[in-house]
């Protein structure tokens, strides 16, 4: 199949790629693992063996009330955590075949959909948000945007930063969220061609 590259002739890519089928649930399960491998998950609570403090019986079995060993316990206030939260790793795990079907799957919507866009280059060679703004009005991109450059080169990333939800990656950069999330994927001839090389 073709893709059209704006202000050039068209550009032959893989169906496989670029035409593939949408699989909702694929890209669920990704988009979701992607999101989990981000989490932190250093969140620590002490439990009652973790509190500091006396393991002595503060008071006599029997005739008190109720029975109690020590001050730790979770009832207490400075006591232990019932179920204290502990670090841990919420990584999904992902066949690296399953992730790149949908990243082709997600490509191949946004392709079918015209949100997916192809230039043979960006055309910014000074840090001038100016010049960024022009660029996105002439390509007729609006809302949520993606720059996918062959090399995010630091004058284009200084141009985008201050332009609201535009946001510049390279192509090893490239991910299911930001694709996702994004209304409009602009993309260089380069990038095309590596991504092709990446997911075929």
């Amino acid at each position: 199949m073709e893709l059209n590259v704006i202000g050039a002739k068209p550009l032959s890519v893989s169906d496989e790629v670029f035409g593939g089928e949408f699989k909702q649930a694929l890209i669920h399960q990704v988009v979701v693992a992607y999101r989990a491998g981000g989490r932190a998950g250093t969140q620590s609570q002490l439990s009652r063996s973790d509190v500091s403090g006396t393991t002595k019986k503060f008071k006599k079995q029997k005739g008190g009330g109720a029975r109690h060993g020590d001050y730790r316990a979770p009832i207490f206030v400075g006591g232990g955590v019932t179920f204290a939260a502990k670090p841990r790793s919420y990584e999904q795990k992902v066949n690296r075949k399953s992730y790149r079907v949908a990243i082709r799957s997600i490509l191949s919507e946004l392709n079918r959909q015209g949100r997916l866009k192809v230039v043979e280059g960006f055309g910014i060679d000074a840090p001038k948000t100016k010049a960024m703004v022009a660029k996105l009005a002439e390509l007729e991109v609006s809302g949520r945007v993606l720059l996918v450059s062959e090399d995010a080169n630091e004058a284009l990333y200084l141009a985008s930063r201050n332009i609201p939800y535009l946001h510049v990656v390279d192509v090893l950069a490239l991910n299911p969220v930001s694709l996702v999330g994004s209304d409009y994927v602009v993309m260089t001839v380069e990038a095309v061609k590596k991504v092709e090389e990446w997911l075929a």
